[in-house]
């Protein structure tokens, strides 16, 4: 009889991000202070709060453009403070910051083919993209620039699929678009997160909507966690954290 002893299935895997007491600043302005949670592998996961609460700072710290001042931070157990952004991206760190990150002289094919560098044939890369978002497909010849902001969007969420992402940080994915476009990307994201058992990290401002689809959700204001929880939970205080701020948040579109 073997003496290898059987993994035991009730130790739970690491969680994808664990923040623990992570503190960093600009400058000499600290931005956030002591911030502790944990994202678990798999999950969609909602930071919320009002403006100036360090919801995009937090997403720069994980994805290594932005240097913790103290705290650990851990991805699936590694911790990675001091490594750097290309580093982290190799242990599937994927950041689509605001903006959406296009080439806009470039074709949306020639976008795409951008990330064959990574190893992945042009015809592979494509046809991926095209699956995930077929409209991008009609579009395939178009300049990126001409494209309106949600199928711009769309390029953007496709370019960073191709890269095959374990976390995938998506800062203000609806910004200045229409909430229909709006719900087809949530759809789409939340399948890739089913099919796939991609962990997505979401800062959003349509507050409500995100919380539709996450999993636990995270309250931030002056830079330190509020609360974590269940959307329900954070539903509850989120109003009040946006009123003591004096910002309101966006609610889920009819």
């Amino acid at each position: 009889m073997s003496g290898a002893v059987a993994p035991d299935a009730s130790i739970a895997p690491p969680p994808a991000l664990a923040f623990d007491r992570v503190s960093a600043r600009y400058g000499r302005v600290e931005v956030l202070h002591d911030v502790s949670l944990q994202v678990p592998v798999g999950s969609v996961f909602a930071v919320l709060g009002p403006n100036g609460a360090g919801k995009t700072t937090l997403l720069a710290v994980a994805a290594g453009l932005l240097p913790t001042t103290s705290g650990r931070l851990r991805v699936v157990g590694n911790d990675v403070v001091g490594l750097d952004a290309t580093s982290r991206a190799r242990l599937g760190i994927c950041l689509i910051p605001e903006g959406r990150g296009v080439f806009p002289t470039l074709t949306v094919s020639e976008n795409l083919w951008m990330m064959t560098h990574l190893g992945t044939s042009r015809s592979e890369v494509e046809e991926r993209a095209f699956a995930r978002f077929p409209l991008l497909g009609e579009r395939r010849f178009q300049l990126a620039g001409t494209l309106s902001g949600g199928e711009q969007q769309m390029l953007g969420l496709a370019r960073a699929l191709t890269t095959d992402p374990a976390i995938l940080l998506l800062d203000e994915l609806s910004m200045g678009l229409a909430p229909k476009v709006v719900a087809e990307l949530y759809d789409v994201v939340v399948r890739v997160t089913t099919e796939e058992r991609l962990t997505i990290v979401f800062v959003e401002q349509f507050a409500r909507t995100v919380l539709s689809v996450a999993d636990r959700a995270a309250l931030l204001s002056g830079g330190r966690v509020v609360q974590v929880g269940t959307p329900g939970e954070i539903e509850d205080e989120l109003q009040s954290a946006y009123f003591r701020s004096g910002n309101t948040p966006q609610g889920k579109a009819p």
